[in-house]
């Protein structure tokens, strides 16, 4: 039986669309939803059983960590530690399409945590990813809705296709952009620019 389909606003959401999704999260649900780049797999962090079901969704390696989805600095720095050298390079480029490196704090899930004892965090500048988080009150996991080394899809009729009878809910926003964030590691007051995405990179190149 394939997942309902909620058409949502991409500037002001529907806050009867954010509830019905943040019930799926707390009932241990995973959703499909928009964001600045692409379709994200979400789920509540805090639900084990629920991270693990985005993992055999993907047919993702267990072992290789998924970043997530925070609402502010200040939540960030509950689930990461933040110098002052990369609190001013979050504080200018989130939100936005870039994923953040950081070294994890006791509050992540360890199976969110690289084996270096990172974690890769998101802000999206976008409000669904954002009312999500509020609302739920726990950051969400931010992965690319497509399998392991497939290409990743924007059109949610495709994801309706592909991944309808695997989640519990799409948050439909209309075909999105195929790029997906940057991922650049603040590790050690040093810049890495791990992954070339979405987002202007001309300052981590320098």
């Amino acid at each position: 039986m394939a997942a309902p389909v909620l058409h949502i606003h991409a500037k002001n959401p529907q806050g009867r669309h954010i509830q019905r999704a943040v019930e799926v999260m707390r009932s241990g649900g995973v959703i499909i939803y928009p964001t600045d780049t692409v379709y994200g797999l979400g789920c509540d962090i805090t639900n084990i059983h629920a991270v693990n079901r985005i993992i055999r969704i993907k047919g993702r390696d267990p072992k290789k960590p998924m970043s997530f989805v925070c609402s502010d600095l200040t939540h960030i720095s509950r689930y990461a530690m933040v110098s002052n050298f990369a609190y001013r390079i979050l504080k200018r480029f989130l939100p936005g399409p870039y994923t953040f490196i950081l070294p994890a704090s006791r509050e992540t899930p360890r199976m969110l945590q690289s084996r270096s004892k990172t974690v890769g965090i998101r802000i999206p500048d976008h409000p669904v990813p954002s009312l999500l988080v509020n609302e739920l009150g726990n950051p969400i996991i931010s992965t690319s809705t497509n399998r392991s080394a497939e290409e990743v899809i924007s059109d949610p009729e495709e994801l309706l296709e592909q991944f309808g009878s695997q989640v519990d809910l799409i948050l439909d926003c209309g075909i999105l952009p195929v790029l997906p964030s940057s991922v650049i590691s603040l590790v050690d007051n040093q810049i890495e620019i791990i992954r070339e995405g979405s987002g202007d990179l001309k300052f981590f190149r320098q």
